[in-house]
């Protein structure tokens, strides 16, 4: 892309109160954007309305700061490394299956060493021949054979555990996972297919950003989303330098369903905006999966809502294959999603109650299952324990077990 038609593009997409849709509109009469700026007045208001005209004959401020910001960025993409490219409509780098939402980006941004490839009908796919082709050259991704992970942004140990599993063995299985980068369940999906990498040019997981490719959100997953440009791609609508604004993350849901062919919901509160990306889901035709929880957690309601509605109620990661049809058979120890090494170590130290309540979750558990989270000693797990019973906080169960009584 030249540096004059990237000024183009986003003068497009910097002109105010003329929406994606509009922009469409605008494209499809009179070609590229170039070509838009060059109309007359009176040809430009046959399109759309007089305010939006006005705003089309008045370059932005912000224009000239924005193309050299770009124009570097694009520059500086390392020659070995994670390629930085922008995609706009009808680009090949483009991925098709956003053009079928209401309102597709004008242009992505994208980082990574991943590239997405045309889709084909859906039945035209030989999945077999898919789930091969994906393992063998995962540096191409195919939106047939994509799936989203999505849910809290807080939560239990045992549901950022699953989350992280079942990415791993859709990993493992040849989908590639897509996920939006947030806290909680997101980062422990990409973190998950990530451990299913199985060679250094595998492509396993998509992020979805609500900010500029210049900065990451959360801090926290700087690294990750490193690794994810590795292995993957990270992909954002917003321009650099765009901060993580709140209205933003809701909008980029409908990218995070556009981009797989259904979408898991491991935890989510009723009011979660991982309903949103389900709904979404569900109106592009997609299926929609939802793993069950305790009905004392205000992470499981979102699920439960869903299964109520519909959603496909999944208890291990070949449920979703088995779903999908698609070919992979994982082994019983791959799709066991009980509590393993991952049950969240990264929580930190659980001295204190509030940590040791987090980690017991509200479901029955183990002596043995807790330190596997916990990483307590016997001795001190055991007085913790006591000490919340005593408090009436926690029950003791026949067969040894303990149970969460406060919510």
């Amino acid at each position: 892309m030249q540096r004059d038609e990237l000024a183009a593009w986003l003068r497009l997409t910097l002109t105010p109160g003329v929406g994606n849709i509009s922009a469409r509109k605008l494209l499809a009469t009179f070609g590229l954007p170039q070509a838009i700026f060059d109309q007359p007045t009176a040809a430009l208001k046959q399109v759309v309305n007089s305010t939006q005209v006005q705003a089309l004959c008045t370059e932005p401020q912000e224009l000239a700061a924005l193309v050299d910001l770009t124009w570097v960025w694009l520059q500086q993409s390392p020659a070995n490394g994670p390629r930085r490219q922008i995609a706009t409509l009808g680009d090949p780098l483009y991925p098709q299956a956003l053009l079928n939402l209401d309102d597709p980006p004008l242009l992505l941004y994208l980082l990574g060493n991943a590239s997405y490839k045309p889709n084909k009908p859906p039945a035209l796919i030989d999945k077999a021949l898919t789930a091969t082709f994906n393992i063998a050259n995962r540096q191409t991704i195919d939106t047939q054979s994509s799936l989203a992970i999505v849910g809290s942004r807080n939560p239990t140990p045992q549901g950022a555990a699953n989350a992280r599993l079942f990415a791993k063995s859709f990993a493992q299985a040849g989908l590639t996972v897509v996920s939006g980068l947030a806290l909680g369940i997101d980062g422990a999906a990409h973190q998950g297919a990530l451990d299913g990498v199985s060679d250094s040019h595998a492509a396993v997981t998509v992020a979805v950003v609500g900010t500029g490719l210049d900065r990451v959100y959360p801090k926290a997953h700087h690294d990750l989303a490193h690794r994810i440009a590795e292995h993957g791609l990270l992909i954002s609508e917003y321009a650099l330098g765009t901060p993580p604004l709140t209205a933003n993350f809701p909008k980029r849901n409908r990218l995070i369903a556009g981009l797989a062919q259904g979408t898991l919901v491991v935890e989510a509160a009723i009011k979660s905006g991982s309903l949103i990306t389900a709904r979404l889901t569900c109106e592009q035709g997609h299926e929609v999966f939802a793993i069950p929880g305790s009905i004392h957690a205000a992470q499981s309601r979102g699920c439960h809502a869903l299964i109520k509605q519909g959603a496909k109620l999944v208890e291990s990661a070949q449920d979703v294959l088995g779903e999908l049809t698609w070919p992979t058979k994982l082994s019983k120890t791959t799709e066991s999603i009980a509590a393993s090494a991952y049950a969240e170590r990264a929580e930190g130290i659980f001295g204190n109650d509030d940590q040791l309540l987090k980690a017991l979750g509200f479901d029955p558990v183990g002596l043995e299952a807790m330190q596997a989270r916990t990483g307590l000693e016997t001795a001190q797990l055991q007085a913790q324990l006591m000490g919340l019973e005593l408090d009436g906080l926690v029950a003791r169960l026949p067969g040894g077990l303990f149970q969460r009584l406060s919510a």
